[in-house]
């Protein structure tokens, strides 16, 4: 079957049914997701160190708020939320005049019930009147920032391949400005920076370790596989997170 790109303004303006399925599917799938022992060891390793006078900042490439569920306060977002919602202008693009907002209500209207699955074999062509709006009759496109996928109907989503040279999206667009700085605040103001569970190949984090390591901060990696930032680590720990993390972290979750 063909690819067809879900996470585009082109791909919303030319099919904003097909995308709105998409996203509702993978919110229901998020909706029955709860957070691990690894989310819940770095909230309690937060309020230790707010405790101790220090500060945790947790930058995350994950988009399920999991992180918040277990009670991480100090959250970046890079790739905002499947849970956040936006105003979609003429040509698919997050409107300029609010940012996006979360909303839960989980079908966000009654036409995305029961839609969106990999499985299914046609989309449902929802009528552009019965997709989500806001409150002055504005359509809504979902808000989350992430790189392009595509969804291949009868198939699972696939995530394109990421290199060096990959530019990240916020659904076809550049990353928020704002979330970036603030990111690059924690970056050059930490004095111990921790990957954990990732490939390091998605971009701008992919590059995280590496600004890290030149400033000469200790890094140590979490994960079950080599990466691209083994290398440069300090001290790596190999295995799962959920595992290693709350005795490496010495806190009980």
């Amino acid at each position: 079957m063909q690819l067809i790109p879900a996470a585009t303004p082109e791909a919303f303006v030319r099919d904003p049914s097909l995308v709105w399925e998409f996203y509702h599917w993978r919110r229901e799938v998020v909706s029955r997701s709860k957070p691990n022992k690894a989310h819940f060891a770095l909230a309690a390793l937060e309020k230790r160190c707010k405790d101790e006078g220090k500060k945790l900042t947790l930058i995350t490439q994950n988009i399920d708020r999991l992180h918040q569920a277990a009670g991480s306060k100090s959250i970046i977002e890079l790739h905002g939320s499947l849970w956040d919602v936006c105003r979609a202008d003429m040509q698919g693009y997050w409107s300029d005049d609010q940012k996006p907002w979360e909303d839960r209500t989980q079908p966000l209207v009654p036409a995305l019930q029961g839609q969106g699955a990999p499985d299914v074999e046609k989309h449902a062509n929802i009528p552009l009147k019965k997709l989500p709006h806001d409150s002055q009759g504005q359509l809504l496109r979902p808000g989350v920032s992430q790189q392009d996928y595509a969804y291949q109907l009868g198939y699972n989503p696939a995530v394109n391949s990421a290199s060096e040279n990959f530019t990240p999206y916020r659904f076809g667009e550049g990353l928020d400005p704002d979330v970036l700085a603030e990111a690059a605040e924690a970056l050059q103001t930490c004095d111990l920076f921790m990957t954990i569970g990732t490939s390091s190949v998605v971009y701008p984090a992919a590059g995280f370790a590496a600004q890290i390591a030149a400033r000469g901060v200790p890094l140590a990696e979490v994960n079950l596989d080599t990466s691209g930032a083994t290398d440069i680590c300090k001290y790596v720990f190999q295995g799962k997170a959920g595992e290693i993390l709350p005795e490496l972290l010495d806190v009980t979750v």
